[in-house]
């Protein structure tokens, strides 16, 4: 997808970075991540402490580059005439505590949601899974009642680095979580990444539901292929690609 002045405007400084989140946003759509209005990819620019974020309720057919949302950490709109992604409060929280992550993608995909409503961990059954984390992918407890009822989505910050901290994972490591009875986040180190990581999530959620229909007593993959698979792709000594 090119680059017009016409699709960026001239003016905003954040031009690329309102592009950047504009193409990873059409991308969910592309690659059947989303239905009407349900998702969303920010991209950050650690350098001015904003992050671009699509605006809440805007179908992806209409969508344009300069409907995209500049927000600070703090979820104070920079720039745009539309109210940022309900899920705002949520990708600043996790900007502000993991350093390391340069774009976030919420989706509603079929199967990654029936693992979240099912309040289950997506087991590690197979090698494509193996190719790109070691841990089961983690869902975390739905919220209690409490932060329910407090500032929901800033909350569901929260409820992600509990789930983290509570189970020992890596942030750099695991770029993606289930929230029970919610859905998927994804992250990454640019928006790009974290759409990618969100369609592995929804492929690895499909292939282990359909693994437990085809032999509900399936074994989780033996170590030696857990960690061969990984480290082929990501260990010091990765062969993987090009």
């Amino acid at each position: 997808m090119g680059i017009s002045e016409k699709s960026i405007g001239s003016t905003s400084k954040y031009q690329a970075l309102k592009q950047e989140c504009y193409e990873a946003n059409m991308q969910l759509n592309e690659l059947d991540l989303v239905v009407y209005t349900f998702g969303n990819v920010s991209a950050v620019d650690r350098e001015n402490k904003v992050f671009a974020i699509k605006p809440s309720g805007v179908p992806y057919e209409v969508l344009q580059p300069e409907d995209i949302v500049i927000v600070d950490f703090d979820n104070n709109v920079v720039e745009g005439s539309m109210r940022p992604s309900s899920d705002t409060k949520t990708h600043a929280f996790l900007y502000k505590n993991w350093e390391h992550i340069g774009g976030i993608a919420h989706t509603h995909a079929t199967h990654s949601v029936a693992w979240a409503q099912a309040q289950r961990d997506i087991p590690i059954f197979g090698t494509t899974h193996a190719d790109h984390l070691t841990h089961d992918i983690p869902c975390a407890p739905p919220m209690k009642d409490e932060l329910i009822q407090g500032n929901y989505e800033y909350n569901t910050g929260i409820q992600i680095l509990d789930c983290f901290n509570e189970k020992g994972l890596s942030y750099e490591e695991v770029q993606m979580i289930l929230i029970g009875n919610h859905g998927p986040f994804a992250w990454g180190q640019n928006a790009a990444k974290a759409v990618y990581n969100s369609k592995v999530l929804e492929e690895v959620a499909k292939m282990a539901y359909m693994t437990l229909q085809i032999n509900p007593k399936a074994e989780r993959l033996k170590e030696s292929l857990i960690e061969k698979h990984y480290n082929r792709k990501h260990g010091k000594d990765a062969y993987y690609g090009q």
